[in-house]
């Protein structure tokens, strides 16, 4: 079941696919990671789809990761008292704190945090920035606002403040509960919304306890100004263009895109890129053209994944999503300029053993046009060394340890595969070139380039490399 690119997939789960056939569709179609959006559905939606991932994993044999996204602190309007109603601009409106159904000259707002981070002159946008108030005066229980973008409100609606650090835990109470139950089912991978600071990230890794990985979603300004420190906190990274583009200019966004995959490709942290990436296709059968581009450019930034939202989760072409974000990927791969593109980013490796061979791993394998590079692993940091060189070759990650091989199933360019560690020189050679030659990644004649460490079964011990003849 390897692919035949580098760029992952990950598709969202919901009600377009909630069937094991479904599933089975997709991940034949191209899908790598599956999210589970816990800001929608019931836990026994979630269970039942991560028993079904786990008999697909079965069934073909080869790691699937599951991913798991915290609804964290989502800022809402309370409700009307008679429906909706559309703002006008210069309209004055008072929120508050009163749980009382909202009227044309008040509106509740049950979050005690935006009262406290609230300035004279600051922004209030509602529904994804479609109405926009300002500021004009405030204390502890009120603010009283003027409309600036005229549009209709409804209840619930999501309320951004840009520029603002909120002060609250990006956990809530209902993500501390979700997260309990999502690492009793067994995710691999755990992604918190809304972080504004590092200490955010070390909250949750803390809770995790080392049984999933840890990812930021990147939504707020405010943790650009902290970038590098979430970054180095985090065990990966999802640029989530879509609350970005909310509270900061829409043209801010794509090169902050390529800042923030570019800096994670220094610290070798997988990042995923996400939010209306094929947004037409949830209800046609085709992308916009624009769309297309927009996930080519992407994966030119050096994207490890992109992702599908609403696409796959409630769409009425997910299949079809995941099969043109699939072939996205290959046209672009195929382009001699992404590989010129991947080369000119690529920095001079540390002054340390291990990305050292990881270097050398690189070079070896495109001068004697190796079938791939193999990598013993057991915490993934040597898999994760070996594709932030971005080879021109597959990456096969060879580890006994099964949640190590699912997550590195995000990874660019990685192919995993569960197996004993090798228990020596000869053991090494012989089960790369064996579990090569099963995945159907290099055939007899070719060469491997392999990396492991001594004594094996060490954790970030790298400091073999070998050539191999299948």
């Amino acid at each position: 079941m390897h692919r035949d690119r580098f760029t992952k997939i990950v598709a969202t789960l919901g009600p377009a696919t909630s069937s094991l056939e479904r599933l089975r569709t997709l991940f034949e179609a191209g899908a790598d990671v599956f999210r589970l959006n816990f800001s929608h559905g019931q836990p026994e939606d979630h269970r039942q789809r991560v028993d079904q991932l786990r008999a697909l994993e079965k069934e073909f044999k080869h790691p699937i990761a599951i991913l798991m996204d915290l609804q964290g602190p989502k800022l809402r309007l309370g409700t009307f008292a008679k429906g909706p109603m559309v703002l006008k601009k210069g309209q004055k409106l008072r929120f508050d704190m009163d749980p009382a159904p909202g009227t044309a000259k008040r509106i509740p707002l049950l979050h005690p945090e935006i009262f406290k981070a609230a300035e004279p002159g600051g922004v209030l946008l509602v529904d994804d920035g479609k109405v926009r108030l300002r500021i004009v005066a405030h204390d502890a229980d009120t603010i009283d606002a003027e409309v600036e973008v005229a549009g209709p409100i409804s209840d619930r609606k999501g309320v951004n403040l840009p520029n603002l650090i909120l002060p609250v835990s990006a956990m809530t109470p209902k993500d501390h509960k979700d997260l309990t139950f999502g690492l009793s089912l067994g995710v691999d991978w755990v992604a918190l919304s809304f972080v504004q600071r590092a200490h955010d990230i070390a909250e949750l890794k803390k809770l995790v306890a080392g049984r999933a990985a840890v990812m930021a979603k990147l939504e707020k300004p405010q943790a650009i100004e902290h970038l590098d420190e979430i970054i180095e906190q985090s065990d990966g990274i999802m640029v989530a263009r879509g609350d970005l583009g909310v509270e900061m200019p829409p043209e801010a966004v794509p090169p902050l895109q390529k800042r923030i995959l570019a800096a994670c490709r220094v610290a070798g942290r997988p990042a995923i890129v996400a939010t209306q990436m094929l947004d037409s296709m949830v209800h046609s059968p085709t992308p916009t053209r624009a769309e297309v581009s927009d996930v080519a450019t992407a994966v030119y930034d050096g994207a490890d994944a992109v992702m599908l939202s609403a696409e796959s989760a409630s769409g009425d072409y997910p299949v079809e999503a995941v099969t043109i974000m699939d072939r996205i990927l290959k046209s672009v791969e195929a382009d001699p300029l992404y590989r010129r593109l991947m080369d000119a980013s690529r920095r001079e490796p540390e002054a340390t053993t291990a990305d050292a061979i990881s270097a050398a791993a690189r070079q070896c394998a495109h001068t004697l046009s190796a079938a791939a590079i193999v990598t013993y692993t057991n915490t993934g940091s040597t898999t994760l060394r070996a594709a932030r060189e971005r080879p021109d070759v597959r990456i096969l990650c060879l580890t006994p340890n099964l949640d190590t091989a699912r997550r590195m199933t995000l990874t660019w360019g990685v192919h995993p595969v569960q197996t004993e560690d090798a228990h020596n020189f000869a053991d090494m050679v012989q089960r790369a070139v064996r579990v090569a030659r099963q995945e159907e990644i290099a055939k007899e004649g070719e060469r491997l380039v392999i990396t492991a460490g001594v004594p094996f079964g060490t954790p970030g011990a790298t400091n073999i490399l070998r050539i191999a003849y299948v």
